[in-house]
């Protein structure tokens, strides 16, 4: 059993920035996603077992940024130029395995395991 625990949530002003981790042991895929009251839960950014390969989402591409530390187990989402459309409740997932390719890496059904969410509101 893998645990996933998310911290960093918060409120903040648009145009600001957010940080947040995930602690996660073991070099998985990992994955951040979100979902806003009465939306889906959309794929954010992804990042390999070993951090040389990420993906983001078009809406945040140029915004956020996806890294890890396998040192301390953590895979963090550096969130900058934070718009309203940003609020959501943050979520972090494994996917057991190490191969990046042969999948979207972005729908939520790919992963094995996931965190219980932290709050994002970003206020205009």
């Amino acid at each position: 059993q893998v645990q996933l625990v998310e911290s960093g949530g918060g409120l903040v002003q648009a145009g600001g920035s957010l940080r947040l981790s995930c602690a996660a042991s073991g070099r998985y895929i990992m994955g951040w996603f979100r979902q806003a009251p009465g939306k889906e839960r959309e794929f954010v950014a992804a990042i390999s077992g070993l951090g040389g390969n990420t993906v983001y989402a078009d809406s945040v591409k140029g915004r956020f940024t996806i890294s890890r530390d396998n040192r301390k187990n953590t895979v963090n989402v550096q969130m900058d130029s934070l718009k309203p459309e940003d609020t959501a409740v943050y979520y972090c997932a494994a996917r057991v395995g190490s191969r990046w390719s042969g999948y979207t890496r972005q729908n939520p059904d790919e992963y094995d395991y996931w965190g219980q969410g932290t709050q994002v509101t970003v206020s205009s």
